[in-house]
């Protein structure tokens, strides 16, 4: 399971150059709008200092990090919804992601302009997301007409799905994203073809001036303030230092770092809210002593759902998953002293798997 990430925001907010910190990908930067226009897209690996640890216990031959992949798609404007600036094409691509990460500008740079006079965060978020939701109306919209068509002389069949467009609609015309409106898990799973983007998960990604780190100043504690009445998660990062940052030495690069107050890069806090923006958990698989390997699950998931994520036969074949947690693990030194001492446990394809689980599957086909 790959978690694929957008990012989106106005242009010349500073996207491209998280993405090529990201994944040093290299993907093109200037400063007018619309240098990006196809996606690009980059697999990142995900830093989990647990996975080293298991791997200094265990001395593999290869350690294999789980995977973010994120997606940078072109900056959109007002009007987007309606096609100005290429903004169908643009929001058509966010409609691939499983959650939605949004570059706000906080920094002053004359050398770069903005899309707007004046550099206002908030009228910025506020500005993609009518957009967003502009569209999802219009989708929603064509749903509900289409829907009506099929309802004719089959009114009680279309009923409940008819219901909860109309609910969606009218949500979206008052303004409320789908995600914050009350609907019923049965509800979205019939509306679960729409790929409505306002019901991603979103991350705000206030983007600062490096003199303004830790905390990012008076533009970043507006993002912050309006993200909590979004019911979304906001971050403070510098883009141009992160960028430059993956050129340093890793040691020069975190003692920078710790100079400007931060104890770890942007980029892990940036990855870390984006496993916790879609509730994702990572468990690790120790093969045969040869790989090190971090998986992701999400949250809820079964032993038996995690033998499938590895490989279909192992789901099909499941006989028991043997399991030891993480903390036990590295308490024991060992995989065979933490038999000894009775942590690790023998569990069935229902057993839930936890954050940090390390996990050997039984099977045969």
């Amino acid at each position: 399971m790959v978690l694929q990430l957008g990012l989106v925001g106005l242009p010349n907010v500073g996207k491209s150059t998280l993405f090529n910190a990201l994944t040093q990908a290299g993907a093109a930067v200037a400063n007018y709008p619309f240098t990006t226009i196809d996606p690009n897209v980059g697999v990142v690996p995900v830093p989990d200092a647990r996975l080293q640890r298991i791997a200094e216990i265990v001395k593999p031959d290869k350690v294999t990090p789980a995977t973010l992949r994120v997606v940078d798609i072109a900056g959109l404007v007002k009007g987007a919804s309606q096609g100005e600036g290429l903004g169908n094409q643009f929001l058509a691509h966010i409609r691939g992601v499983d959650a939605v990460a949004m570059v706000v500008r906080c920094f002053q740079d004359e050398n770069v302009p903005h899309v707007t006079p004046t550099l206002d965060p908030v009228a910025d978020i506020e500005t993609v997301l009518l957009e967003l939701i502009l569209d999802d109306l219009a989708l929603m919209e064509r749903q509900q007409e289409r829907v009506q068509t099929r309802a004719k002389g089959h009114t009680k069949e279309f009923e409940d799905e008819l219901a909860a467009i109309e609910t969606v609609i009218a949500g979206l015309r008052a303004g409320q994203p789908a995600r914050r409106l009350a609907l019923e898990p049965e509800q979205w799973a019939l509306l679960s073809d729409a790929a409505l983007l306002t019901a991603k998960p979103l991350l705000l990604v206030a983007n600062v001036a490096e003199g303004d780190l830790p905390e990012g100043g008076p533009l970043a504690a507006r993002v912050r303030e309006h993200a909590a009445i979004q019911g979304a998660e906001a971050i403070v990062l510098c883009a141009q230092l992160e960028s430059e940052l993956t050129a340093w030495p890793p040691a020069d690069a975190v003692a920078y770092l710790a100079d400007v107050g931060l104890h770890e890069p942007g980029l892990n806090r940036f990855i870390a809210a984006g496993y916790r923006l879609l509730d994702y958990i990572t468990f690790f698989t120790t093969t045969g002593g040869k790989e090190v390997r971090a998986w992701t699950l999400r949250r809820g998931q079964t032993a038996l759902e995690a033998a499938g994520t590895i490989h279909t036969d192992m789901a099909r074949g499941f006989i028991r998953a043997e399991v030891v947690g993480y903390d036990a693990l590295d308490a024991a030194g060992s995989v065979a002293k933490a038999r000894d001492a009775g942590q690790l446990r023998l569990e069935g394809r229902e057993y839930v798997v936890q954050d940090g689980d390390v996990i050997h599957i039984r099977f045969a086909v």
